[in-house]
């Protein structure tokens, strides 16, 4: 790859960065762009590599006390998505892995829908599809939801393109993404917790992140910075990756994808009480527009057929 995905700038060799899953070979390398700051990374990952290791069948460790937790998260993120796009709006969760988001959407009035081509085990009934060959009539959704999807993609222009043609004029878009312009990922470096190689193929800066939506008809209207779904656990998963010899280690435990027979447990345990310091620190970060990750809402603009965005 040559071009930045998110901007089109010029990419240039950046860094080595370990793997996160132990399935795949030890290293990548990511190159990044001189304009945005957004990075790719380069080599593909195996083809079954989001339903194996972390992202394996077995539900996770912990899953049924992280429930109610779990349900905080989504009342946030439509929270979000109500300020363009309120119920009952036309939903589609593009990347919905169980489809928790889905229940809860329509538990909150949308008449809303999922996609997800690696089903797990769903919550509720699923497209089992991808953004490329989903079947969605030009026009016919109020708002599409990406959640931690775009920086699964090598091509996430290709995606937001399609996507922004399912949206009638006005619709709305939520994107979350990890922030590679955050204060966790300057601090943490190779072993920044979000940087999740070689799952995450591009990693995205604000600027980087604007830049794609606007290139094809998608007008931010506002960036949130201060999300607890992931921004305090990225913070503290991140100073722990500094000693770990596994990369995210607790995030592999859960996921039933690391041994508990590790001396990495033993960090893991000792760094616990730092956990309170590194939601402070995010906390400083987010409001300082500094996120490990963030969340942009952004509207489908009004034009006439065949004109270009500015």
């Amino acid at each position: 790859m040559s071009a930045c995905p998110a901007c089109g700038g010029p990419l240039a060799p950046w860094r080595t960065v370990p793997s996160s899953e132990r399935l795949t070979r030890a290293a990548f390398e990511l190159a990044r762009c001189g304009w945005c700051g957004t990075a790719v990374t380069l080599g593909g990952p195996p083809a079954d590599l989001h339903v194996t290791g972390a992202y394996g069948p077995r539900a996770p460790r912990l899953a049924g006390l992280a429930a109610p937790v779990l349900r905080t998260f989504d009342r946030r993120r439509l929270a979000l998505l109500a300020r363009a796009a309120p119920p009952p709006a036309r939903l589609l969760d593009a990347g919905a892995g169980r489809g928790r988001f889905v229940a809860a959407a329509r538990a909150a009035g949308y008449d809303a829908r999922g996609i997800e081509p690696s089903l797990r085990e769903p919550v509720a009934s699923l497209e089992p599809t991808t953004i490329e060959d989903a079947a969605v009539e030009p026009g016919s959704l109020d708002a599409v939801t990406l959640w931690h999807v775009l920086e699964h993609l090598d091509d996430p222009g290709a995606a937001v393109e399609r996507i922004a043609g399912w949206l009638a004029p006005g619709g709305a878009l939520l994107v979350g993404v990890p922030n590679l312009h955050s204060a966790q990922a300057r601090m943490a470096g190779a072993r920044w917790y979000h940087l999740d190689v070689p799952r995450h193929r591009t990693h995205f800066t604000p600027a980087g992140l604007d830049a794609l939506l606007r290139a094809r008809g998608l007008a931010p209207l506002a960036t949130t910075h201060l999300l607890l779904e992931h921004n305090p656990f990225g913070m503290w998963q991140s100073w722990v990756n500094l000693l770990t010899d596994t990369p995210s280690y607790l995030y592999n435990l859960l996921k039933r994808n690391a041994s508990a027979r590790s001396r990495d447990l033993a960090i893991t345990l000792g760094m616990l009480p730092l956990a309170p310091l590194a939601s402070l620190a995010e906390a400083l970060a987010g409001a300082a527009h500094r996120g490990g990750t963030i969340a942009v809402l952004a509207r489908r603009e009004h034009r006439p057929e065949g004109t270009a965005p500015l």
